[in-house]
């Protein structure tokens, strides 16, 4: 069984759905979060609306979708009868049932003794859901206060021997403390994270959207995709920073094997997705299972220790092609002189006469060691987090520019100038951008340029004084 999993939202919203995912790859899934029959919901539409993260684009690849739907609008009967079928026809695939219930010590126990003995291989409480449930004491309601979860968590162990995990809210000053308190109420891990609570976007008219019936109102929804990640990533690294060992399951913007993989490196153990399902369908799960597969065998690789994944290194060589011209803009009159150098180059009598005589040796045979396991690259990137006093700010960097790379364009110039610290020059006559000594290594400059490794960061040569734009006081002396 491979870590990719659903995440407890619409892809699992009903048996037959679940079934066809398991069919198209998925090691898991996590059920719609459902509750007793006396708190069950009616959906409002519309309820699903795109990002407006990605500004005016329309259509797959949303980088983010808000949604107001509410838990599953089926019955804990349907869900005990559909985890039933569901381990009969797959066995060896993992069912978690999501169950919600408010702060009530009768109706946890109840949820949680049916999803328990329907064969659910586990549980996840829905501590969470950021819209609707709260108003009614459920979700994010109990999940934002450390006592209510690490009771209703001694609740669930006292009730059911197999694993739970605590699905937490992002919508807290510290989710540290939540999954501290799960633990103490002995969940067996934490699901980090659910959606962060947002409003998506406004129209012209002043009207929010979702605009729901003819009152055209909406209340605050949960923001799931790709704008979440950096939140996600930072649940995750601190709280396996703040509890070593304890499972996490991870949710929160994940869409690729690369993403997949910064999650696990963060200490990760399985990884939930959902959005990137609505984006596309259940069969991306093969893109990702591949895509794992590939990063694990390169990093048995020592030759491929310079890729970053599956992208690899800048060649600091360029090709004869790339030699002609070298340094000369690529606009106007500089165009021209470059075409006609390429051109005068490519009327060579001969292209195929090389300079020296010898053939190069051929490569040797890769050395490959082992392949990795997950759980060898599982929280490896932990060690690198750390505080912002233990950050060193004596070894510096700054930027270069590769003028052969460079298309001209002046980004990284405006950026500099009007957001950052006015240490970079822009050639009227050539438009080739040129780095001062007055770089400070902010980055921004490499973070806005359009052309992949045109702008690189090197350590700097020189010790590096802060502008301080007026000299300190010394302290006065008694």
């Amino acid at each position: 069984i491979n870590p990719f999993g659903l995440a407890s939202a619409t892809p699992c919203t009903s048996a037959p759905m679940i079934a066809r995912a398991f069919e198209a790859g998925w090691g898991f899934a996590v059920t719609k979060t459902f509750g007793l029959d006396k708190d069950l919901v009616t959906n409002v539409s519309p309820r699903i609306v795109r990002g407006t993260t990605s500004n005016h684009h329309f259509g797959p690849g949303q980088s983010s979708f808000l949604n107001i739907e509410l838990i599953s609008e089926k019955t804990a009967r349907y869900w005990c009868k559909a985890i039933s079928e569901l381990k009969v026809k797959y066995p060896k695939h993992i069912v978690i049932a999501s169950i919600m219930c408010s702060f009530n010590k009768g109706d946890w126990v109840e949820l949680a003794t049916l999803a328990e003995t329907c064969g659910s291989d586990a549980l996840e409480l829905n501590l969470s859901c950021p819209h609707g449930m709260g108003e009614r004491g459920m979700g994010l309601a109990c999940g934002q206060d450390p006592n209510l979860v690490l009771n209703i968590c001694k609740w669930v162990r006292a009730t059911v021997k197999i694993p739970f995990f605590a699905k937490l809210t992002p919508n807290v000053t510290d989710i540290r403390a939540i999954a501290t308190a799960a633990k103490e109420g002995g969940a067996t891990g934490v699901t980090a994270i659910n959606t962060v609570s947002g409003l998506m976007g406004l129209k012209s008219d002043g009207v929010p959207w979702p605009a729901v019936s003819i009152q055209k109102k909406t209340t605050y929804g949960g923001i799931s995709g790709n704008a979440t990640r950096p939140i996600a990533l930072k649940a995750v690294s601190s709280i396996a920073k703040a509890l070593p060992g304890f499972p996490i399951m991870a949710s929160g913007g994940i869409d690729s094997a690369e993403v997949a993989s910064q999650f696990i490196m963060a200490g990760a153990s399985v990884i939930q997705v959902c959005s990137a399902i609505q984006n596309q369908d259940f069969t991306i799960v093969q893109d990702y299972i591949t895509g794992l597969k590939c990063y694990l065998y390169m990093l048995s690789r020592k030759d491929l220790s310079g890729w970053d994944g599956q992208g690899p290194p800048k060649e600091l060589q360029f090709d004869l092609k790339s030699k002609i011209g070298r340094g000369l803009p690529k606009f106007g009159p500089y165009l021209i002189e470059r075409r006609k150098a390429l051109a005068d180059w490519l009327s060579r009598p001969d292209l195929l006469v090389r300079n020296d005589q010898n053939p190069p040796e051929p490569d040797e045979r890769p050395i490959i060691t082992s392949v990795p396991k997950l759980a060898e690259i599982k929280g490896i990137s932990l060690p690198f987090i750390s505080t912002y006093n233990e950050l060193d700010n004596k070894n510096q960097v700054v930027a270069i520019v590769d003028s052969e790379l460079c298309i001209n364009c002046g980004k990284c110039y405006m950026t500099c100038n009007d957001s950052g610290y006015q240490a970079i020059t822009f050639d009227h006559k050539t438009h080739l951008p040129h780095v001062t000594d007055d770089c400070t290594g902010c980055t921004l400059c490499l973070s806005v340029c359009p052309i992949p490794d045109c702008i690189t960061m090197v350590p700097r040569a020189n010790e590096w004084k802060p502008d301080r734009g007026l000299e300190p006081e010394l302290a006065k002396i008694d």
